[in-house]
């Protein structure tokens, strides 16, 4: 009857517990989009930034608030400097809007007439269909417009909420690390101080590499285009190096928007194959000698929970769940390894050989 008493709960007992609390996990972080999405990036900037603060505090005798500020000041002209590229260059594509729509127009002709006598099919009646669609959405352009500003107005608020919460995170890092030693207990106040330590050497060392490696992949891809005489060669340029983020999807997507562009300004297919050939060749080199040289193994995650975390990241997130799924995925894996009951699932998202 004690042994009874004393046994553990049945294992299927336990998986169903565990899929239950991972389930309410993301329930609750859906519901919290709105809070969590700009804390947890405010959290990896304030991390970034942390050894500015800390400089300016230790060797400059810089008080906390000051500190915070200059650090927060320092992050925002480098997050404007990258909207004005992008900026300036999604204006001048704007102006050739009446190009793109004659070159798709013209597209879908020729694509119309060979399906036509390749296959003797007449698409005379889906064709007066897209041209109605397409006037209707040309007509619409106000209300496309007005979403638009929109959407600008809730990314500035969210960029707003970001800054606010980093120099918060900034000017109360004592106190916050105070709260996590006090509720784990004295007893496991070196292994909390451990993963804190750990999380920001990794995040840290991961966001600094991806930041290079970002710039030197839009480098690459700018020269390369302008070389090729591509039209708005430095925005596909950027557009490669900021999808190059997103692992294994990033550059997916990044292929398919640049050959588009290529495509709707009037390039011939041999240009536009080339734009393909010149992403992919610059993938090739960062995934086996950009990416282990500057960002290196820091963050070693398998390529299965990488691709389940951008997908279950867009689906929970949007755009900001698919960039911030690999530092997430990092941070619980610092956490798994060191508590013995969760060390299974960090060595399930972990990339290292079995013994």
């Amino acid at each position: 009857m004690d042994k009874a008493k004393l046994s553990p709960w049945p294992p299927y007992f336990k998986i169903a517990m565990i899929l239950l609390g991972v389930f309410l996990a993301g329930y609750l972080a859906i519901l919290g989009k709105e809070l969590l999405a700009p804390m947890i990036i405010a959290m990896l900037l304030a991390i970034l930034v942390l050894p500015v603060s800390t400089f300016l505090e230790m060797k400059l005798r810089f008080p906390r608030s000051a500190s915070s500020i200059i650090a927060l000041l320092l992050l925002i002209l480098g997050i404007f400097l990258l909207f004005f590229l992008l900026g300036s260059q999604f204006s001048n594509m704007a102006q050739d809007w009446p190009l793109f729509k004659e070159q798709l127009s013209h597209s879908y002709e020729m694509v119309k007439d060979w399906i036509a006598v390749k296959f003797n099919i007449n698409l005379t009646d889906r064709s007066d269909y897209m041209h109605n669609a397409t006037e209707k959405l040309l007509s619409s352009s106000s209300v496309m417009l007005g979403s638009t500003v929109m959407s600008l107005s809730s990314l500035l608020i969210f960029l707003v909420f970001i800054g606010i919460y980093t120099f918060f995170l900034l000017f109360y890092r004592t106190r916050i690390v105070g709260f996590l030693l006090a509720v784990s207990g004295k007893e496991n106040e070196t292994l909390v101080h451990e993963i804190l330590e750990k999380v920001q050497y990794i995040i840290r060392k991961y966001l600094s590499g991806v930041l290079l490696e970002m710039g030197l992949v839009a480098l690459a891809c700018c020269l390369a285009f302008l070389l090729l005489g591509i039209k708005y060669a430095m925005l596909l340029g950027l557009i490669v190096g900021i999808f190059n983020i997103i692992p294994y999807l990033g550059v997916i997507t990044a292929l398919l928007l640049s050959c588009m562009v290529t495509f709707a300004t009037g390039a011939s297919l041999a240009t536009v194959g080339a734009v393909g050939a010149v992403i992919i060749v610059v993938h090739l080199i960062d995934s086996n000698f950009l990416l282990p040289v500057v960002v290196g193994s820091k963050v070693k995650i398998n390529a299965l929970a990488t691709i389940a975390g951008v997908i279950i990241g867009q689906m929970m997130w949007g755009i900001s769940g698919m960039f911030l799924s690999l530092p997430i995925i990092a941070i619980f894996k610092i956490i798994f390894d060191r508590i013995e009951p969760l060390k299974p699932w960090g060595y399930l998202m972990g990339d290292n050989e079995p013994s």
